[in-house]
């Protein structure tokens, strides 16, 4: 059940989250120019409206649609959650959240049901034809059906809201919300539940208490503080630095590892919890918009004209409560505590256990040097970037006679679960760490240039495992001669003009097509995996390939070798003169990318300018079928 509970809460969060900017934007313009703003304003107050029914929902069923099918169901999923907006007459987040994920589910569906039945040449027409109707039926159903049901629920949460709130009970919500949060729900609850009802609230009133129920950082600055004055050991000596970075800087995480070394200390933010809340109600105070982070500064800047008193009232009576019922728990116990220093390391242990099992991952095993018998480079499609990087890795390791640890390449989702260490990039951490939790990861901005043969080397060595001498054989050899029909001398273009990258990938797309090596969706799914992360992996050289999304595309292995001799701009700093367009089935493109591998390491400068310049395509096909 609470595993349960923490997927729809980060399911939830996952919608509300990439779009705080946004929230941000619609707080500041309130907060401006409404008639009781700082700046009041009626022409540039005629924002908020439009901004808090139309926006903001749009903005979130589109992402609830895009966390389910990428960019496609984010379409489907704003186009349904306009059918919600337009049958309602407050603010519909909650509505956005239901008819989001609802829009990516209906059309990923439709899309498996139909992707063997459409006739080539008809995908385009298909797909943009298919989005069209069933984001209209959905639109129509949401205006119809769901619309309503929302709003009779939205009303009778308001209802039960304002019961709390006339009865004065409103406080006792945090009995519920401090506990939670160590639980690390605080981002769910914030912006799944209070989020939706403050902003109905500030678009009635100006402001909203809600914006401050989770956000207050009273309640953990008062474990701190008194962890600072009263601890013992590592607990007192790392608590000073915890207060900066969790009150300055919004972080409250780094305050559940000192509750979680005392549990009984959970009644201690309860109660600062419960202070904040009721001083929130007591003088009046308030946000225009969420507080993200929930630090001191950002509660600052988003509060509401004329309550600056009593939301610093409330964050000091919140964390004076906590402090105090603190330092009770932390004094009756300093003597016991002074004799396991090492208890707040257990606890950080334990929280991040917790937090891997919150996100589902696990922890972050250490893998022993002389263990290592696997190793995983992991990319989006597992065909062109950590083929790569695998092989450069393989290649160093079996130059230095490590020729018994294995090193391959796959697609995340695909992961081997004996992978013992993982290589992916940085922007597909989360992933990867949710598709091989057993492993240790290593986060890479560039899978050809890395120091991750440095961190294995230190690791053998660590582990009592000396490189053995080598015989001077290469176990990979065998592998570097392509198939027939990979690479074709006529899919080598050299002397090309210089163009955008993207025209660029398009251009190897296109012969990737025209060489019967891929369906043209593919081409989409090269540009959008270049959008995400880089396909330049040095030396001058980019290797553009699609997306895990098209790979289903694919018919057969194939590539194509483009030349730009003035070369080809992918960033400020890196210039591409040889793009090599990838489509891989099975593993029969890996030849090539050993030959990368070996480029990309052992050509000399000298040599890889004339691979630039060279007008003989003869030249660059030998180098990249035989090595």
């Amino acid at each position: 059940m609470q595993e349960a509970m923490q997927k729809f809460g980060r399911f939830l969060s996952a919608m509300v989250m990439p779009n705080i900017g946004a929230f941000i934007a619609w707080g500041f313009i309130t907060a401006l120019f409404i008639p009781a703003g700082w700046i009041p304003n009626e022409g540039l107050a005629e924002l908020v409206g439009p901004m808090a029914k139309w926006l903001l929902p749009t903005l979130i069923g589109f992402t609830g649609g895009e966390v389910i099918y990428g960019h496609r169901g984010g379409v489907v999923g704003a186009i349904a959650t306009a059918g919600i907006i337009v049958g309602t007459d407050i603010p519909m987040f909650m509505g956005a959240m239901i008819m989001g994920p609802i829009g990516g589910v209906v059309i990923k569906k439709f899309d498996e049901a139909a992707q063997d039945s459409i006739p080539g040449g008809f995908e385009m027409l298909v797909n943009n034809f298919s989005a069209g109707i069933l984001g209209g039926v959905l639109a129509c159903a949401a205006y119809s059906f769901v619309g309503p049901i929302v709003s009779s629920i939205t009303d009778g949460l308001a209802s039960a809201v304002g019961a709390i709130v006339s009865a004065g009970l409103l406080p006792l919500v945090s009995l519920l919300v401090e506990p939670a949060k160590i639980l690390f729900l605080n981002n769910a609850i914030n912006h799944g539940v209070f989020t939706p009802l403050g902003m109905q609230q500030a678009q009635e009133v100006g402001k909203s208490v809600f914006f401050m129920i989770e956000s207050n950082p009273g309640p953990g600055l008062g474990v701190l503080l008194a962890y600072s004055l009263f601890g013992v050991g590592n607990a007192k000596g790392s608590a000073p630095g915890a207060v900066i970075i969790h009150f300055f800087g919004g972080i409250h995480e780094i305050y559940f590892p000192y509750v979680l070394m005392k549990p009984t200390l959970i009644l201690a933010v309860m109660a600062g919890g419960v202070t904040g809340v009721f001083t929130l109600t007591l003088l009046n105070g308030g946000l225009v918009a969420p507080a993200a982070p929930g630090s001191f500064i950002a509660i600052m800047a988003m509060t509401a004209p004329g309550a600056y008193f009593a939301n610093v009232a409330a964050v000091a009576a919140a964390a004076g409560v906590s402090f105090a019922v603190s330092s009770i728990f932390i004094k009756a116990t300093a003597a016991a505590d002074a004799e396991k220093e090492d208890a707040l390391e257990a606890a950080q242990a334990n929280m991040k256990a917790m937090k891997a099992a919150s996100k589902g991952q696990a922890g972050e095993p250490q893998v022993a040097g002389k263990d290592i018998k696997f190793i995983a480079y992991a990319c989006d499609a597992g065909m062109g970037s950590s083929a790569l990087g695998a092989a450069a890795l393989r290649k160093k390791l079996q130059k230095d006679g490590y020729k018994n640890i294995t090193v391959k390449n796959f697609a995340i989702g695909n992961i081997p679960k004996d992978a013992q260490i993982v290589v992916s990039h940085e922007k597909l951490a989360e992933r990867a760490r949710a598709d091989s939790p057993q492993a240790e990861h290593i986060w890479v901005k560039d899978f050809t240039n890395n120091n991750v043969y440095d961190i294995i080397s230190e690791r053998l060595k660590g582990g009592g495992v000396e490189a053995p001498a080598s015989d001077g054989g290469d176990e990979e050899s065998a592998g570097t001669t392509l198939k027939e029909g990979v690479l074709l001398k006529d899919n080598v273009k050299v002397g090309l003009k210089s163009v955008s990258k993207e025209e660029a990938i398009k251009a190897a797309g296109e012969l990737l097509f025209k060489s019967g090596y891929v369906e043209k969706e593919y081409i989409d799914g090269m540009l959008a995996r270049e959008r995400d992360i880089s396909t330049y992996i040095g030396q001058g050289i980019a290797i553009p390939h699609g997306e895990n999304a098209v790979k289903k595309h694919v018919i057969k292995t194939g590539l194509v070798v483009m030349q730009y001799p003035q070369g080809v701009k992918f960033s400020d700093e890196n210039v591409a003169h040889l793009i090599v367009g990838i489509a891989g089935k099975g593993d029969d493109h890996l030849a090539i990318i050993a030959n990368l591998a070996t480029i990309t390491m052992e050509y000399s400068e000298e040599d890889l300018q004339k691979a630039y310049t060279t007008k003989d395509p003869q030249v660059l096909f030998d180098m990249f079928t035989k090595g």
